[in-house]
Parts: C-alpha cells; structure tokens; sequence
C-alpha cells in the first residue's frame, strides 16, 4: 500500500478526487487533503507520502514552488499535477524539470484509475529495485573482508595500475600512502602431529590475528591472508631505511608471540623495500625468496633477502660419493650405512649454502639413486614413499633440511626391507628370469635344460624341482608349450611353410615337428591353419 495526498484549492475538486475512487483497491492511502502549497509541504514532510497530486495554481505557495522544495525535503516522492488549459504550459514545464506526469482538469474517473495503476507498476518495481539493492548492500558488507583480501592479493602478489590501487585503497580504508613499502610472509614451520585440520586452521588464524595486532601498532599497514595460507603484512610510511628496520622489529615480535602465546613457530621471510605501490610485487617475491631459505637455515626465523643476497654460495659439488655409499648400503642391507651418507650428504648442503634451487636438485638426486636400486633389486619402489605419491612434489611439503632428512632415512629403512623382502624370493625372481629366458629363445634349436641353468647360475636338479613347482610343468614341457603357441600364431597369420614354421620355433625336423604339434593339439598343422582360416 502507498501514501498519497491532495492538494487543491477548490474543495470541490478535492472531494471530488476523493469520492471518485476506491483508493484501496488501487494500492493507495490517502494521508490527507490541503488547499494550499504551504500547507501541502507541511503535510508531505510529516506524512513522507509516495505520492502528491497537485494542482499548479494555489495561493501562498503554487504547486510549481511547492514541488521544487518537497523534491529537495523528500526526493523519492512522485508528484503528479492537476492543470487546467491555462496552466498546460506551466505542466509541461514541470515535466521537464522532474514532476512525474500531469493530468488535464476536468478529471474524470477512468483517467485516474488508470494513472493510479501506472504510478503503483512504478512504485512496485522501484520498490522491488530498492529492496534488491539493500540485499546487494548487505551482501557487500557480509563479503567486505574477503573483498579486501582479495584486493590486498592482487595488489601485492599479482600487481595493480596506480589509479586503481589508490581508488581502492580508499574504498576498503587502507592507509599505503608511502612513500616506502615493504612485505613481509609468515608461514607456520610446522604443526603438532596430534592437530587436526580444524585445530591448524583455528592456529594459522591465530597467527594471522597476532600479525594483524602486531602490525596495526605499526602506521599505515594492511595484513592479508594468501590462498597458499601465508600471513603477508605490507608496511608503509617510513624512509627505506627506517621502514626496513621497522619490519624486522614487527618479525621478531611476531615470532616471539607465536611460540609463546601458541606454542608452534613460525618463519618470516622479509623482502626489499620499494617505492611504489606497483613494485610491491617484487617486494612479495623477495619475501617468499627469503622465506625459502629456511630450508638451509631452519625454521622459527626471520630472514631479510638483503642478508641471504650477501652470502656466498657453492656453485657446484659433487654427490656422486654419497650416491654411490647409499646405493652401497641398499645392495648390501647395511643400514648404517645407507643413513651415513645421507647424514653427510646433508651436512655439506648446510655447510656449503647453494642456493634452493641447486639444493632442491641434489636432493633429488638422492631419491632418483634410492628408487633406481630398489628396482633393480627387484623391489617394489612405489613402497618407498607411499603408493600413488610423487617423492618429487612430497619434497617441497618439507619446510627444512632437518625434516627432509628423517623423511630420506625414513625411506632408506624401506628401501633395505623392500630389498630384503625381495632376496626371500630370490628363487622365484630366478624362476621369473627363466621364463623370460625361453620366451627369448624358443626359436633356438639349441636350447636345452643345461643351458638355462648356466645363464641362472644354478643347478639343474635344483632348477628342475623349483621349475616345475613354479610354473607346473617340466622344462621340455613349459618349452615344447611356449614352441606349439607360437607355431600356431604362424601358422594362423602368416603364409610360411610348415618347414620353416618348424625352424622358426626351434625344430630342424619338420616331421618331428609335426608329429609334436599333433600330440600337443590332437591336429597336425596343415589341419590347424585350414581350421584357423575357416574360423
């Protein structure tokens, strides 16, 4: 239902109006009815009706003067004028300047109803697009601080044009006026075994809220959270220096409340400091550099990248030693050994400082070494690290030289087992390699039991009785089997001669060949591939 009132000087028209329609059934409540402009503006302002209906010419106040004001009291309020003939120019005129429509007097009933429609269609929709807009603002306001997250993401991490930066930064009240900036990421080294994810998120919070505490000490600061779950904080206001050694101040505060307000410890990696908003991103990228050292220097640190720029580092050097005594102590089931090298290894990257990238790739070649001698022993490598994971990607999830470590020995330990598993079956990998070696040779007429066994090394009593618990069949029989599957392949698809088939799979005699081929099948070959032909 909507408000309007009446105005007209003349009573008449005014009761008319009234008596004419069924205000409610249109959708409208008339509030009241004055005779003046004054009065009228009195009235709209106490009442704030949706709409007036107004006639132009009244004493004290005429319609036109009485709309202009009410438009700047109440300017959502529709105005709709009564003009005669005399007064059309005057309502064409309002028009013009925002009056929503006007009605020539005489009025009759018919052009009233349907105005009163029109205007309640109007009303509706605006109401309907307010309501929508006060959903929208609600939503905004909800969504505001992963809005400003999202802001502080791109401007830091992906870059922003200058105007848009500081546009936005106004809208979401964030003071980075310079005209210094730098960055800073904390990321939590490690949590306890016993937490759950709920647990690490309610922790990466809490650090997230120690930073934001922290660093809304400091003037002119932002704190976000990244998707990869790292606490960037960005500081402004200060010269180079100052700002520098503001932000190594505000790290150290924020490692020492970490342990001790949350008992775990975090790492802050501290990046350059720059001169304007665009440059923020390589700020970023020089913290998250920093940050990466803590593979080499270990964990609750703070580490500027100007203090890792100044340090030398090995270009090259050489792992194949400790390769070679991992894969030793591997072949030979010598733990200790196997631990040594990678004890030692370890020890030169910490003392030798390459860069990350460079340490990243002789770890790995550790892992390439370990897996290749499990295979070749014949164990099964995707054990080492976990079936159906990557050792390659698995790496990068540890934060320390120290935690890679554990996770290398701890692999080694299986690898030795795995090996260890693999020599109880010994004789089966034996007999394995037996097969292997008749597939390859069934076309060699002088294959024979004496043979194979030379080629395994055993003994040809002991490989006959593990042979044929092995496969069920004796060595004639599990070779004449792998010759008669063969010679029928050929003779199904391809146009050779029973002689040369019989050459092919091993036989100088054809006709023992065929005379074989008949016991085996209950067919001779010709029958065979006239068969094999019809099928």
């Amino acid at each position: 239902m909507y408000d309007i009132l009446i105005v007209d000087d003349e009573a008449v028209v005014r009761e008319m109006i009234l008596e004419l329609i069924d205000w409610n059934s249109h959708g409208f409540n008339c509030v009241g009815h004055c005779e003046n402009g004054m009065e009228a503006l009195e009235a709209a302002i106490r009442h704030r009706p949706d709409v007036v209906l107004t006639d132009i010419s009244m004493p004290f106040m005429d319609g036109l003067e009485m709309a202009r004001r009410l438009a700047e009291e109440h300017p959502r309020c529709r105005i709709v004028f009564l003009t005669g003939y005399d007064d059309f120019e005057y309502a064409r005129q309002a028009v013009k300047l925002g009056a929503d429509d006007y009605i020539m007097k005489p009025i009759t009933a018919a052009e009233l109803r349907a105005l009163l429609d029109r205007l309640r269609t109007e009303l509706d929709e605006e109401r309907s697009r307010l309501e929508d807009m006060d959903r929208l603002r609600r939503q905004l306001n909800e969504s505001f601080p992963l809005l400003r997250e999202r802001f502080l993401e791109r401007l830091v991490i992906t870059g922003m044009r200058s105007g848009e930066a500081e546009e936005r930064l106004a809208y979401f009240g964030i003071g980075l006026d310079g005209p210094d900036y730098i960055v800073l990421a904390v990321d939590p080294d490690r949590f306890r075994e016993r937490d759950g994810a709920e647990d690490r998120e309610l922790l990466r919070f809490a650090v997230f809220n120690i930073v934001q505490e922290l660093a809304g000490k400091q003037a002119r600061s932002a704190v976000f959270r990244s998707r990869e779950e790292r606490v960037l904080a960005v500081l402004s206001g200060f010269p180079s220096d100052e700002l520098e050694e503001r932000a190594q101040q505000l790290a150290e505060r924020v490692r020492d409340a970490a342990e001790t307000y949350l008992n775990i410890t975090v790492t802050v990696g501290i990046g350059r400091s720059v001169g304007a908003l665009q440059e923020l991103r390589r700020s970023y990228l020089d913290a998250v550099t920093a940050l990466e050292y803590r593979l080499l220097l270990g964990d609750n640190r703070v580490i500027s990248i100007t203090d890792m720029e100044g340090r030398e580092s090995a270009r090259f050097f050489d792992t194949a030693k400790w390769e070679r005594k991992l894969v030793s102590g591997i072949r030979t089931g010598n733990g200790e050994e196997a631990d040594e090298a990678i004890t030692e290894t370890f020890a030169h990257l910490r003392t030798a400082f390459p860069t990350v990238e460079r340490c990243y790739i002789q770890i790995q070649k550790l892992i390439i070494a370990l897996i290749q001698t499990v295979a070749e022993l014949g164990g099964d490598e995707t054990e080492l690290f976990g079936r159906g994971t990557n050792p390659f990607a698995d790496v990068y999830a540890r934060k320390t030289l120290d935690e890679i470590e554990e996770w290398l020995k701890a692999a080694c330990r299986r690898a030795i087992a795995a090996v260890a598993a693999a020599r109880t079956d010994f004789c089966r990998l034996q007999m394995l390699n037996a097969e292997t070696y008749i597939r390859e040779r069934y076309g060699d007429p002088e294959l024979s039991l004496k043979a194979i066994c030379q080629h395994l090394h055993m003994s040809t009593s002991y490989f006959s009785a593990e042979f044929k618990r092995h496969t069920g069949k004796t060595f004639i029989e599990y070779v004449t089997a792998e010759r008669i599957a063969k010679a029928k392949e050929l003779l199904k698809f391809s146009d050779l001669k029973t002689y040369e088939i019989a050459a092919r799979v091993g036989y100088k005699d054809p006709h023992y060949f065929s005379m074989i081929f008949k016991k085996a099948t209950g067919e001779t070959p010709k029958e065979h591939r006239q068969k094999a032909v019809s099928e």
